[in-house]
């Protein structure tokens, strides 16, 4: 073994005995399911008790019939999802607006509700909020997130535009409980953002078999999330596209599913469930 491939695998296995030493906490923080629901697991600094699965907002939106798109959602809570998932962008609003249907007549006090701010600036997360508490018919989401952290000048652009003033101020206006980002591209562009002067509540990032490749959120980002107790949130674990998931697209055997539902466990993040038009769960 020559000296770049042995500092290669040893800063590897740091890596790992690192993410292995932080995720154990968090995985003894997982409860098993009950006869009528899913297990639950913290999400970070929160405090708050979710799904270890949650619901995706944009494949709700993809359902033509508006009826049934209420029906999944509804027996989502019903079989224990209680994490579910949204953005202002989704389908021009139309996510939003089936989803504050789905929880109305007193659903809504029974989920973790996110949704997602696509602007940077006051003014614009604002209007973003607004139009989100009013389409899912609440007056507060428990999580906001920042989406789509893919620019490298986005986080600078949260703060220097206001956006992350906005936040805290819905928060203090209690219209918003917690706060977090997304993002699908770069880790560079997590790390900068947890390197922001916030606390933030959450992270969502893509975690797939595929992932420890090529730009790994993994590697990189996952243990700092962990150690600075920020909930993670793991998206596209098919690897992304609708319906299937890129990976199931590409013909990889249960097998390979399988090792990736593990990963998910070992990592202690909460995985995103996106449920398609015939009723079947799916990762994206």
């Amino acid at each position: 073994m020559n000296d770049t491939t042995r500092r290669d695998f040893l800063k590897q296995a740091a890596v790992g005995a690192t993410l292995a030493a932080l995720s154990e906490d968090v995985l003894a923080q997982t409860t098993t399911a009950s006869a009528t629901g899913l297990p639950t697991r913290v999400l970070g600094r929160t405090g708050q008790r979710v799904s270890i699965l949650a619901l995706g907002g944009w494949h709700i939106g993809a359902i033509k019939d508006d009826a049934e798109s209420i029906r999944l959602m509804q027996a989502a809570l019903d079989e224990g999802i209680t994490f579910f998932d949204n953005a202002w962008d989704y389908h021009d609003g139309r996510s939003e607006e089936l989803m504050g249907r789905a929880l109305a007549d007193g659903r809504r006090d029974k989920v973790f509700l996110m949704t997602k701010n696509c602007e940077r600036d006051y003014d614009g997360s604002m209007r973003c909020l607004e139009d989100s508490l009013r389409r899912l018919r609440t007056d507060r989401v428990d999580l906001w997130q920042f989406h789509e952290m893919v620019y490298d000048n986005d986080p600078d652009w949260v703060f220097d535009k206001g956006g992350i003033k906005a936040a805290m101020d819905a928060r203090k206006a209690g219209k918003v409980r917690f706060i977090g980002f997304t993002g699908h591209k770069d880790p560079r562009i997590h790390l900068k953002m947890l390197g922001k002067p916030f606390d933030w509540d959450t992270a969502q990032m893509p975690i797939n078999v595929m992932d420890a490749h090529y730009r790994s959120f993994q590697n990189q980002v996952v243990p700092v999330c962990l150690d600075k107790k920020v909930g993670v949130i793991g998206m596209k674990g098919y690897g992304g596209s609708s319906p299937q998931g890129i990976m199931a697209k590409s013909g990889l055997t249960a097998a390979t599913y399988v090792a990736r539902a593990e990963g998910y466990e070992l990592l202690g993040v909460t995985p995103q469930t996106r449920v398609a038009s015939g009723g079947e769960a799916r990762q994206t």
